[in-house]
């Protein structure tokens, strides 16, 4: 199960469809609260695919993501954005993270997610 948080609807929804054409199941939330409520249920989740600006929480996906390792240690982030992904940025990423620019293309979600669930 693939946990997808993103603020544009749009985006998420394309994100959902691209990756379930992989064969994956997926939750998908629309903010750090909704994707904490998942994160702390029994459900599997293996990975994580965050958007790391929100609009109710600037940086809201680095937040999210470390708060997920703490519940959900094994998990795998995948993080993504619009802008540009600088050093500073870089560093609040938990251990072994990967990183999506946006725009991508579904063939570049698919390789990531791919990558991601390989390492």
């Amino acid at each position: 199960m693939i946990l997808i948080v993103e603020d544009e609807m749009i985006v998420r929804l394309v994100a959902e469809m691209t990756i379930r054409g992989q064969g994956y199941k997926t939750l998908s939330a629309g903010d750090v609260d909704e994707a904490l409520e998942f994160l702390r249920s029994p459900q599997h989740i293996s990975a994580l695919f965050t958007d790391i600006y929100l609009k109710t929480a600037p940086l809201g996906g680095c937040t999210l993501a470390h708060q997920a390792i703490a519940l959900r240690p094994d998990l795998r982030v995948l993080y993504t954005t619009g802008n540009a992904a600088t050093d500073q940025m870089k560093s609040m990423f938990v251990d072994s993270a990967h990183f999506l620019p946006k725009p991508y293309s579904d063939d570049q979600l698919r390789n990531s997610i791919q990558g991601l669930l390989a390492a």
